[in-house]
């Protein structure tokens, strides 16, 4: 007898709900679809793993990760926040996606509202439904940028807002303004904020990026994570950190180790390494990342009736292409002249009418693939015929 198999409603939900890609691009597509750094990590991290195993970093870490590396984290933190963070305020993840997971859940209940400016990161929706959580989407304005008299008018009722700083997918890098008056509201309504950061050495044009960090009307709320995957060029090595109050970081550690448990012990040791010896790496990728935002800017200024908000930040841009053509229709048709995009709607509601690349790809493939891309979208741009 064979047995039957239905997945459990949660993951049934999941499936219908989510936008998020099943699969990477093949090999035969140009991808900027993936916001994963062309680099190879910086030489001295990748020696200090191998030399963390040597020294027998092989056996599991501490289930709440490495003491030398929070600590160094912590210190990071307390320059940059201008306050004591403590040890036992880091979590070490799997990556910023298993530390927003471990946080979110840590959160949210069945019912719990939780506000999600958008266009934004989509795994935040995502999980926030796993969790069984309702997700109120609140657009940007027309510049990108925080609505935040829409997020003061949703905010009666929620428990928590998520924003990602620089932005994914927009490039919008919001400014401190902007974060005082989120503070406001989130103390106003007592909400929970978690601010995911990844992009937070990637900024272009001089533009000052303050972190939620440095905000300190959000000390006693804020929920702050980042990763060494952008910065440093680690996608691949899945480590990253969650801090905040000590009693909610406690049940992050709780969820994280059940869920996923330690993080890898010698990568730990690598990343100790980039967290404490000075590189220049960070800089020089992300000047090459500027050289690439600006050929994408000047592409896209090409091609009548394209819009583009030239990114202050992450190595995004969203294009606008000004029809009512569904954009995951554009990224099937885009991927049928070679070149691998993401629909601007995986990233909430109003992200329809969008796509978005990744120019964190060399700039030879970066421009064949913007040529192919753009052929398409002058297509989809371009007036219907009326036949007259």
């Amino acid at each position: 007898m064979t047995t039957s198999f239905s997945p459990s409603r949660m993951v049934q939900d999941l499936q219908r709900r989510s936008l998020r890609p099943a699969v990477r691009p093949g090999p035969e597509l140009i991808s900027l679809a993936q916001g994963d750094p062309d680099f190879a990590t910086p030489e001295h991290i990748s020696q200090a793993l191998t030399d963390a195993l040597a020294a027998g970093a092989t056996h599991y870490a501490q289930l709440v990760g490495d003491a030398e590396l929070r600590a160094a984290l912590a210190e990071q933190m307390t320059e940059l926040a201008g306050r004591s963070y403590g040890v036992d305020q880091v979590a070490i993840t799997h990556g910023a996606s298993a530390g927003l997971a471990a946080a979110i859940l840590a959160l949210v209940d069945p019912g719990t509202r939780v506000l999600v400016p958008e266009p934004t990161y989509s795994l935040y929706a995502d999980l926030t439904w796993m969790a069984g959580g309702e997700v109120v989407f609140v657009p940007h304005q027309p510049d990108l940028h925080l609505d935040l008299d829409g997020i003061e008018a949703a905010a009666p009722g929620a428990r928590l807002v998520v924003i990602c700083n620089p932005c994914n997918p927009t490039g919008a890098v919001y400014t401190q303004g902007e974060l005082e008056d989120l503070a406001e509201i989130a103390e106003e309504h007592d909400l929970w904020v978690i601010s995911d950061e990844p992009y937070d050495h990637i900024v272009y044009d001089g533009v000052d990026f303050v972190s939620a960090l440095e905000v300190p009307a959000l000390a006693d709320r804020l929920l702050y994570v980042n990763s060494f995957s952008k910065t440093w060029a680690m996608t691949g090595w899945r480590i990253g950190w969650v801090a905040g109050p000590r009693e909610v970081i406690g049940a992050i550690g709780a969820l994280h180790r059940t869920i996923n448990g330690p993080v890898n012990s010698a990568v730990q040791r690598a990343a100790l390494v980039a967290v404490t010896e000075p590189s220049d790496w960070p800089e020089r990728m992300r000047r090459e990342y500027q050289a690439r935002r600006d050929i994408v800017s000047r592409m896209v200024a090409g091609v009548e009736g394209l819009e583009l908000v030239e990114p202050d930040g992450s190595f995004y841009g969203f294009i606008r292409y000004g029809s009512d053509v569904p954009s995951v229709d554009v990224v099937a048709q885009a991927q049928e002249a070679g070149v691998a995009i993401r629909s601007g709607s995986e990233f909430g509601p109003s992200g329809e009418g969008f796509v978005r690349v990744a120019f964190s790809t060399g700039r030879e493939r970066l421009i064949e693939g913007m040529e192919r891309l753009l052929g398409v979208l002058e297509e989809v741009a371009a007036p219907a015929d009326s036949g007259e």
